[in-house]
């Protein structure tokens, strides 16, 4: 059968929001035990983080580019990150609760934004009503087969391993038994529902864990047929295939093109124990032609329908941020992200990384976004902006084909085409300045005049099937285009 995913996706550029700690209403109730704003992270404090915090900087967002916001967890939980959800159908009240989404869903879409939320479905918490009815009444619950329970009494909190099954054995989340008839409606009903409301989407947690087909199956049925053009993006750290033939997912998380972005942009650089976590280690320098096979290998893997929704990140809440990655290497984050901005599928930016926030692993990668102006790093904000009005400009980086066109030392070079437009973008990751001959035989005619359409000035014309005389500063990417007058030859 013909892929299709969401068409709205492939011009999307994501902003990723930890609710607790991107934006804080006065608007909004608190409790009074929250954490002082700007105070390091910790793993259980809450800062108070809403959702109305985000509608007032969605001003904010739109002068970055942005178009598309995916939310961690927004659902009633009594954790930070609300991986622990109590109630799928109450938005968290510290998070402004149910009318707190619908104005943020209301003022996002007037402004031609897409909102997607984190569904959490392998799992509950201890507080979930079904779980909370065995925690209670043992075997007489009528709700007994919505878990796996191992032996009686449930031990909800103790400290070892637990008496039924939860995610990587942690007490505070039990497994849902998905071969339960009534959970797969539940929670399919809870995809449904949202989509119903309004929400463009679903990032799927740990979805490879419901190790079932069928089930995903189902959920896409159910969810496009409230809107076809949701959606649906699982976590899936590695390859995945069996999930993306266009029955089940529409994309991935790309942690592939992640990986291979701090493996060649970073180098010898990274700081390899924060790359060391499960899923995402091991990950070894790669020089321009490791990283072109990768890169070709990981394309290569999808349908191109695949590839231009697969979710391209440089980091996430689950991992330490690009920029301490590279130990502070604000070269390696740039390149990584005009890289990003020019890849097929949509980019998403993890919220901060623009004005240059570090962080190592879990919690220090959760930080509050600070609004104090003076710290940020107004350069790389602005090197954000360009690459992403970059991406906005050309369709060519949104929906065009990709073609390697060079790859040698610390070189690369690839060309993005849609209908007459072609780019071609070249990157030193090197420590000095190389010369670059790029063959574009095939691609675009002798004669044709490439222009620079990213920061630098100039042009160069194609000659003998190369274009010559290029020359790359260290830690430098250029991007020129081709007028649409000249003459092109053959398909990428």
């Amino acid at each position: 059968m013909a892929i299709v995913t969401p068409d709205w996706v492939k011009d999307a550029v994501f902003y990723q929001v930890f609710p607790d700690r991107f934006a804080r209403s006065q608007s909004v109730p608190k409790p009074a035990n929250l954490e002082p704003w700007d105070s390091p992270p910790t793993t259980q404090g809450f800062k108070g983080g809403d959702l109305i915090g985000v509608v007032e900087r969605l001003d904010y967002l739109q002068d970055l580019g942005v178009n598309a916001i995916y939310f961690n967890p927004v659902f009633q939980s009594a954790s930070n990150h609300r991986y622990h959800t109590h109630d799928y159908y109450q938005v968290d009240p510290i998070l402004g609760g149910n009318a707190a989404l619908r104005r943020l869903l209301d003022e996002s879409h007037r402004r031609g934004m897409h909102i997607v939320l984190d569904g959490v479905f392998n799992h509950a918490s201890r507080g979930f009503y079904q779980f909370n009815h065995l925690l209670e009444l043992g075997p007489h619950s009528p709700y007994v087969d919505w878990f796996s329970v191992h032996e009686w009494p449930i031990d909800g909190y103790g400290s070892g391993q637990p008496n039924y099954s939860a995610w990587w054995g942690l007490p505070a989340l039990p497994k849902f038994n998905t071969n339960t008839p009534a959970v797969r409606e539940f929670l399919w009903g809870v995809g449904q529902h949202w989509i119903e409301q309004g929400v463009d989407g679903w990032r799927l947690d740990v979805a490879a864990e419901i190790d079932d087909d069928a089930f995903w199956q189902e959920f896409r049925r159910r969810v496009k047929r409230a809107n076809p053009d949701a959606y649906i993006v699982a976590e899936i750290w590695h390859e995945a295939r069996r999930w993306l033939q266009g029955d089940q997912y529409d994309a991935t998380m790309n942690y592939l093109f992640n990986k291979a972005c701090i493996a060649f942009f970073a180098g010898d650089d990274m700081d390899r124990p924060l790359t060391e976590r499960k899923g995402y280690s091991p990950i070894h320098p790669l020089d321009a032609p490791g990283f072109a096979m990768f890169v070709d290998d990981t394309l290569g893997l999808y349908d191109w329908q695949i590839n231009l929704a697969q979710l391209s990140l440089l980091g996430s809440h689950d991992t330490a941020r690009f920029l301490s990655v590279a130990r502070g290497d604000e070269s390696a984050l740039r390149l990584a992200t005009l890289y990003q901005m020019a890849y097929p599928g949509p980019p998403s930016i993890y919220y901060g990384d623009e004005i240059g926030l570090t962080g190592g692993n879990d919690p220090e990668c959760r930080a509050a976004m600070p609004w104090d102006e003076s710290v940020w790093n107004a350069g790389l904000r602005g090197y954000f902006k360009k690459c992403i009005a970059l991406r906005h400009n050309h369709a060519a980086l949104r929906r065009g084909e990709y073609r390697q066109l060079c790859a040698d030392g610390m070189l690369y070079a690839f060309a993005r085409r849609w209908g007459e437009e072609t780019l071609v973008v070249a990157l030193n990751a090197g420590r000095a300045t190389a010369a670059l001959e790029i063959p574009v035989a095939g691609l675009l005619a002798d004669g044709t005049r490439l222009e620079h359409i990213f920061q630098a000035r100039g042009s160069h014309t194609v000659s003998g099937g190369f274009v010559h005389d290029l020359s790359l500063p260290p830690r430098s990417g250029v991007v020129l285009g081709a007028a649409s007058n000249h003459p092109q030859h053959e398909s990428l």
